[in-house]
């Protein structure tokens, strides 16, 4: 009998020991990808991490390596980290991501033997794995009770963690109040790039220290763990983490309704200013993250869809967050109020409708029990539709017109007219260029500007000399062009 049972407490040992050393080295690599590369300018520093990397992952795989092949492997490691020494480029940094791939394959992957296989090893290495980091670094404790109790928390306090980092960069209020606490005081080294830093190479990093592939059998020397996606969005998880989000999302929301919306006064040391202008884009990523998880973890015939209690928190969590959304627009438009208009910031402005118009549909998806197939077909007409209206849109004169009329020159407020970037705009922001001349009559740069205005004509009449060009809004513009030539003069 104890024969029977020391075996089993010495594999028990074993496993705990590899994955505590898997740990140990995903974070000494992270370490070292942090000296390496962490506001430094990469060169021969990506041949080596991609080395020592590649020689963690020979350790801490040994079982499962297929020793026959450690040559050709090697090989093709070499080959792969050749161009790089030579120049590090996104060429090179490719070779090195596909020469860790197949090197990692072919030591551990018994069915890379087809390019097929090949393919699919691959983009499971770098499309799949990475998101296997949290999982597993929990289920590598091997308690569990322990984990668990653990599981259950880890989704809601990591995502409250990055939703408060994102609402942090977007208003300076809760930017304040964070760094008011001692918390804030103890890791004043650490900043929201530098943890976003260290989550991605952790992500990276952790599917070569414990290589495992869908297609392979597990061994006995490295037991599938016991975590799994329905353990990290149990309704218990699901549950958690909507009763966190909801109160650091109302946290946003009173905030904005109170300062943004209701113009309260702020403190003396932030003005109406940064508060409004800062945060339109970080805002639309967590509305984007927060569509995300519902869209994961209120999946068609899951535990957490038929839960009467989790409903309810996913309508008030999707509303704060078309909320969130309606803030951004509002944002954006006090912005462009100021800076004027271009077309990242019309498409910003499209986008966000989007996003709110997507938001919406998730509770309709919910609400009336439709697949994510129906979801997807929905959102694809949205898109569509909206497309569809832009192409018949004409942006460049759009733009030129509301620049003019809100720039300093005519309003008072705002920035100064960039005339560049107007007569950028091409020949359809030819009426509004016309209407800024006549701000610019005294102007030192009223001759250039003449002169670029008649470049403009002069490309548009050669562009469109050939009946072969012929468009409706082509047409509109000729006629505009004419009835200026024809105007009497003064």
């Amino acid at each position: 009998m104890t024969n029977l049972v020391q075996p089993e407490f010495a594999i028990a040992a074993a496993r705990t020991n590899i994955h505590a050393v898997r740990i140990v080295a995903a974070l000494g690599l992270a370490g070292l990808a942090d000296w390496l590369f962490y506001d430094q300018r990469v060169g021969i520093s990506a041949v080596i991490f991609a080395t020592t990397l590649a020689g963690v992952s020979l350790v801490t795989n040994l079982d499962a390596v297929d020793r026959r092949r450690l040559l050709p492997a090697g090989l093709v490691l070499i080959a792969g980290l050749a161009p790089a020494v030579e120049t590090l480029d996104a060429l090179s940094l490719g070779f090195i991501l596909l020469a860790l791939g197949v090197a990692a394959a072919m030591l551990t992957n018994r069915g890379f033997d087809s390019l097929a296989n090949r393919s699919r090893a691959l983009r499971e290495l770098y499309m799949f794995a990475p998101f296997r980091v949290i999982r597993d670094a929990v289920g590598a404790l091997s308690l569990p009770r322990i984990s668990s109790g653990i599981v259950v928390w880890v989704v809601p306090t990591l995502m409250s963690c990055v939703f408060l980092l994102l609402f942090a960069s977007a208003n300076p209020l809760i930017e304040k109040w964070l760094s008011a606490t001692n918390l804030a005081k103890l890791t004043a080294n650490l900043s929201a790039p530098r943890i976003l830093f260290w989550v991605l190479s952790l992500s990276l990093i952790w599917p070569f220290v414990y290589l495992r592939w869908h297609r392979t059998r597990t061994s006995a020397a490295m037991p599938a763990l016991a975590i799994g996606t329905n353990e990290l969005l149990s309704t218990a998880t699901v549950l958690r983490s909507l009763i966190l989000f909801n109160l650091l999302f109302a946290v946003q929301t009173v905030l904005d309704v109170v300062f943004l919306w209701g113009a309260a006064a702020l403190p003396v040391d932030i003005t109406y200013a940064s508060y409004a202008h800062r945060g339109a884009y970080p805002l639309i990523l967590t509305a984007l993250l927060a569509a995300g998880f519902v869209l994961v973890a209120m999946r068609p015939g899951g535990p957490a869809e038929q839960s009467s209690v989790i409903r309810p928190l996913v309508y008030l969590w999707v509303g704060q967050n078309v909320m969130l959304v309606i803030s951004s627009i509002l944002r954006l438009d006090l912005y462009v109020q100021t800076y004027l208009l271009t077309y990242w910031r019309i498409a910003a402005f499209i986008w966000m409708l989007l996003v709110a118009t997507g938001l919406v549909f998730i509770v309709a998806r919910i609400a009336l029990q439709r697949s994510n197939g129906w979801l997807i077909r929905i959102n694809l007409i949205a898109v569509l539709l909206t497309l569809y209206a832009c192409s018949f849109t004409n942006f460049a004169a759009i733009i030129a017109d509301y620049n003019v009329s809100h720039s300093q020159e005519a309003s008072g407020k705002g920035v100064t007219l960039d005339l560049d970037y107007l007569n950028g705009l091409g020949p359809q922001a030819l009426p509004g260029i016309d209407r800024a001349s006549k701000l610019f009559l005294t102007h030192s740069r009223y001759p250039t500007f003449v002169s670029s205005r008649d470049n403009l004509v002069e490309r548009f009449r050669r562009d469109t000399a050939s009946w072969r060009a012929w468009g409706l809004r082509d047409r509109r513009l000729r006629r505009y062009l004419e009835e200026q030539d024809n105007r009497p003069a003064g």
